[in-house]
């Protein structure tokens, strides 16, 4: 490894904007019709989302106790390592690196997708074939890999100019959504009763000990480490930090918080558009364009094109400077090659293992979306792993610390995170529990995992 280090150039807004473009991507824009309406409902899915995002609070704790105790890159790898050894910090690296880097391809091939749906289908030419029932378009390819290119040349040439970058993307995108979300309130269209039925299709009854509603509620809840991954990765660049670590839990909050307005109104939004949200949803196959031109008119469209547009362009830089900078610290402590781990003397920044995630990522695009859907599903165990050695590490770190041995409700608030994130584990593994892997995703993982025995066996003898 070089002796060059990290810049510090980030700010807090450049990291609360690295933390709110990863939680946001397409699939907020998408979900509300495919999954949280005809699933919960709109009152129903928005108490999932605001259960989620206080579970991500809770787990949030965590991070920034032992950020301010390791302030290295690397995150849930770099606690695990200090806590629970090597073997540990493998298997927390190696499902973070699933958790991260899947997402990357996931939004380039999104930007195809918006084409179609905003654009009617320009980048749609060159047919080459077609996976899972998706068609894969040369156009839309040479746009993702376009795009992917940019931005992986901006994070080369610097954390400054990426952050940068970030930020002005995560305000388009916030400023967008408000304008959205005004727009709709003030709307002739919009009325309270059209939020109805409340709790999901086919739910009668409005008591909340009805079971069938509280089914429809976890389901949503289970798709939190999905949802919301993204606020993790605030650690991943705590080595560029131009601030005190302390301020790390508020941005973490604010990010999740914001999260869960655009997730919570955007389900709103999709409903309020029409008396009747069921039969709204069942005539148009992205509802909440459908919405948001039902209320605003073609110029509405415009204003979303440029939510989604950011949303998209955040999640791909912002996963894409995780994805580097956790693989850079793997490579410290000789998991991977030290490839990964040389800092660029003249960019400051992990540039091989920025090169590296691009490359992977520019195959992603010529699988398509279904295939890619496959371990992104998976990855959101990946998430809720490192949720969980977060938790554990700070749960063993506070009980052996002289000062903090003692406070029980520190200890409290780390348990709990450790056994929501463990819950979130469960949910996802379990067949036939709400938020479970499909057969492509277990398949998936079990393809992961083995990789991952493999490389450990082969770098055994140098790992630190």
């Amino acid at each position: 490894m070089t002796g060059a280090q990290l810049n510090r150039h980030l700010s807090p807004l450049h990291v609360w904007s690295l933390a709110f473009g990863c939680i946001i991507g397409w699939g907020a824009f998408m979900m509300p019709g495919t999954t949280f309406l005809p699933t919960a409902g709109t009152l129903g899915t928005t108490l999932a989302m605001v259960i989620g995002a206080l579970v991500m609070v809770v787990i949030s704790l965590s991070y920034s106790y032992m950020v301010s105790r390791h302030p290295k890159a690397g995150g849930e790898f770099v606690f695990a390592r200090a806590c629970f050894g090597r073997h540990h910090a493998f298997v927390c690296g190696w499902f973070l690196a699933l958790a991260y880097l899947a997402n990357v391809p996931m939004n380039c091939t999104a930007l195809g997708l918006m084409t179609r749906k905003l654009f009617f289908g320009v980048f749609q030419f060159g047919r080459l074939y077609q996976i899972a029932g998706y068609d894969i378009w040369a156009g839309e390819i040479l746009l993702s890999l376009t795009v992917l290119s940019v931005i992986a040349f901006l994070s080369v040439k610097g954390v400054r100019k990426s952050g940068i970058s970030q930020t002005i993307m995560a305000f388009g995108l916030a400023t967008a959504f408000v304008i959205i979300v005004v727009s709709a309130i003030f709307s002739p269209v919009t009325s309270w009763s059209n939020l109805a039925p409340f709790w999901g299709p086919e739910v009668s009854a409005v008591a909340l000990n009805n079971s069938q509603i509280w089914r429809g509620i976890l389901a949503i809840v289970a798709v939190a480490p999905w949802a919301y991954v993204g606020f993790e990765t605030i650690p991943q660049a705590v080595e560029e930090f131009n601030f005190s670590v302390r301020k790390v839990n508020g941005i973490m909050i604010g990010a999740i918080a914001f999260g869960c307005a655009v997730y919570s109104c955007n389900n709103l939004v999709t409903a309020a558009a029409s008396p009747d949200w069921q039969d709204f949803i069942a005539r148009h196959d992205w509802a909440v364009g459908a919405a948001v031109e039902a209320l605003m008119g073609k110029p509405g469209l415009v204003v979303l094109g440029v939510a989604i547009s950011c949303a998209i362009l955040t999640g791909i830089l912002g996963f894409l400077t995780a994805t580097s900078r956790l693989l850079m610290s793997m490579a410290r402590e000789g998991f991977i090659p030290e490839f990964f781990g040389v800092v660029s003397s003249r960019w400051r920044t992990p540039a091989r293992a920025i090169v590296f995630c691009f490359a992977l990522s520019a195959v992603g695009p010529f699988f398509g979306r279904t295939a890619l859907g496959w371990f992104v599903d998976m990855s959101a165990v990946g998430a809720a792993a490192g949720f969980a050695y977060a938790c554990a590490s700070a749960l063993k770190t506070a009980s052996g610390e002289s000062v903090n041995g003692g406070n029980a409700a520190i200890k409290i608030l780390f348990a709990l995170g450790l056994v929501l994130s463990l819950g979130f584990v469960v949910l996802l593994l379990v067949p036939g529990l709400p938020g479970c892997l499909n057969g492509p995703g277990y398949v998936m993982l079990g393809v992961w995992i083995a990789m991952g025995m493999i490389l450990y066996v082969l770098r055994a003898r140098k790992i630190k």
